[in-house]
């Protein structure tokens, strides 16, 4: 495997740590596409090599996603832990959270929050990145905004955790010619998430293509 490092690695012993196992896990998961290297950086995330037979890519979304830091997009994010998670250094775009975007709407309509700051910033998402880790209700809303064609972002990361809806709202994406990535099944969560958003930066940052 050729020398690789992550953008966060700050100090020699983190710097030995990424390389150790990175090294390691291209062993499990292969090294030979870009798509290989969100697969290394999820198992990295989770401890776990399963979740990379679990994650699905549609519409190249890891070149999508270098097009999107390239003008400098907007990445929006579910929740705040999502937003602390995202390595702030390596690109240009503005990261913004949904659920400090709708707490009005959420009153009215008696929707989550999660959705509502979605349906809030609907004439911002044409062209956004879009990274959901946590809340499936903010998926199944981006999903009727883009089945209905009232925005399209450049990428989407939708990897929401959890046994109501959201191995659902994880299909639905599937089935929408916008670039994606997301996984099967009721597992997801922020690290997934945010592993795979970072991933994305650190080979932008790096001039990986």
């Amino acid at each position: 495997m050729e020398r690789y490092s992550d953008l966060g690695a700050m100090t020699p012993e983190a710097f030995e740590i990424s390389r150790a196992s990175r090294e390691l896990i291209a062993r499990i998961v292969g090294d030979e596409t870009l798509e290989d290297k969100i697969k290394q950086r999820c198992v990295m995330a989770t401890g776990d090599p399963s979740i990379a037979e679990s994650l699905r890519f549609v519409m190249d979304p890891v070149r999508a996603g270098f097009r999107a830091l390239d003008d400098a997009a907007d990445i929006f994010v579910d929740i705040r832990m999502v937003e602390a998670g995202i390595v702030k250094k390596g690109h240009r775009s503005r990261i913004r959270t949904l659920i400090d975007m709708g707490e009005e709407i959420a009153s009215r309509l008696g929707v989550t929050r999660a959705s509502a700051g979605v349906i809030a910033a609907k004439d911002e998402l044409d062209g956004a990145v879009v990274v959901i880790g946590n809340a499936p209700t903010a998926l199944l809303a981006l999903c009727d905004i883009m089945e209905r064609r009232e925005a399209m972002p450049s990428l989407v990361i939708g990897i929401p955790v959890g046994f109501v809806r959201a191995a659902e709202s994880k299909e639905r994406l599937r089935r929408i010619e916008v670039p994606s990535i997301s996984n099967v099944g009721t597992r997801g969560g922020t690290p997934i998430a945010v592993a795979a958003m970072n991933e994305i930066i650190n080979m932008y940052h790096r001039g990986i293509r």
